[in-house]
Formats: C-alpha cells, structure tokens, sequence
C-alpha cells in the first residue's frame, strides 16, 4: 500500500510539476494574493475528480471517443491564445505589485479561469486520465486506488506549495520588470502550447 501511493505521489508529481497554462495561472494568482484558496482548491480537486476518473477505468471511454478530445483540444486552443495574448498586453504595458490589474478579476471569474485552465486542456485527460490510469491499474486490486490517493496528494501538495508559496516570491515582483518578464514567459507558454494543440490535431 505504501509503495503503491508513494509511487503514485511521484508519478503525479512528474506530470504536474512542469511549465504549463494551468501553473502559470495559479502562479500569477498566489503573486497577486487574490481568490488563492479558491484557485488552489478548484485545480487539486479537479485533478483528484480526473485521477479517480482515470482509475476507475474512464480512460478507456475517452480512448474510444476521439472526437471528444478534438473539441476539447479546438476550445483549448482558442482559450490559451485569448489569455496568451492579454498576458502579452500586460508585458507590454508593465505592472507592478502593489498595482492591481485594471479591472481585479472578481471570485467567479477567476473560478471560471481556474476550470477552463484545468477541464480545456486535452493533455490532463492524455496525462491524468489516460496514462495515470493505466500506471494505477498495474498495481492492481486494492494498490491502484493507493496508487491514486498518492497521485491526489502530489496534486494538492504542488498547488498548495505553488499557490501560497508565490509569496516568497513578492520582494522579486515589486519590480515592474519582474511583472513584464512573468507576463511575457506566461504569453510565451501560452500560445505555444495553443500551437501545439492545434498542430497535433
């Protein structure tokens, strides 16, 4: 039980630890100290609904129906060259710290960022759907849903440490620079993975 979740915890860390739309997000949201628990609590408990999702053998259904994964992939694409391109607006203009975006996201908005970030991003069904299932599912009966719950915990333990844990980070982001750097990366990031999405289709 406990190799199974310990290898779990390192499998989930190893696809959820990487430069992507979602971390960026969640990045950029604990630098601003705004809606951070509700940012952090909608993508751990998404990846966990996805992990257990792919555990219990979900998998297969998305396998067998690709043209789910094509509109999810056209929507993704759109979504991340929309929020690539303000990001580039926002390194453009500069920003700083203690200055608000024009207008501060309000809760729901945010919570509406946090899941399309999550559930329009093709790769988490490939990656905790599919391959977390089929890694879970060589552990067999009980191991997988140990295999599972260790994946779970990688999930909330990243976005907790990577939400909470931006604050450390603020002396760096006082500097407009530092703004116009972050924002140009998160652009970057996110119109390269928006090409990506539609050239693998």
């Amino acid at each position: 039980m406990l190799l199974a979740s310990l290898s779990g915890f390192v499998t989930g860390l190893s696809l959820i630890v990487a430069i992507g739309a979602q971390n960026a997000f969640v990045l950029r949201q604990g630098l601003r100290r705004r809606h951070v628990a509700l940012v952090v609590a909608v993508c751990a408990l998404s990846d966990l609904l996805l992990i257990l999702a792919g555990v219990a053998g979900i998998g297969t259904l998305v396998e067998r129906a690709p043209a789910v994964l094509v509109v999810v992939r056209w929507a993704g694409a759109a979504f991340l060259v929309g929020y690539g391109l303000l990001a580039a607006r926002r390194a453009v203009r500069g920003g700083r710290l203690e200055a608000a975006e024009d207008r501060p996201l309000s809760a729901g908005a945010v919570l509406a960022a946090a899941l399309a970030f999550t559930w329009l991003n093709p790769h988490v069904y490939l990656d905790t759907v599919l391959l977390v299932g089929s890694v879970a599912s060589a552990h067999g009966d009980p191991g997988r849903w140990w295999f599972a719950l260790g994946a779970g915990l990688a999930s909330i333990t990243w976005f907790t440490a990577l939400g909470f844990g931006a604050r450390a980070l603020t002396p760096v982001f006082r500097r407009p620079g530092a703004w116009r750097v972050l924002d140009a990366v998160i652009a970057v990031v996110m119109l390269a993975l928006a090409a990506s999405l539609l050239l693998s289709g």
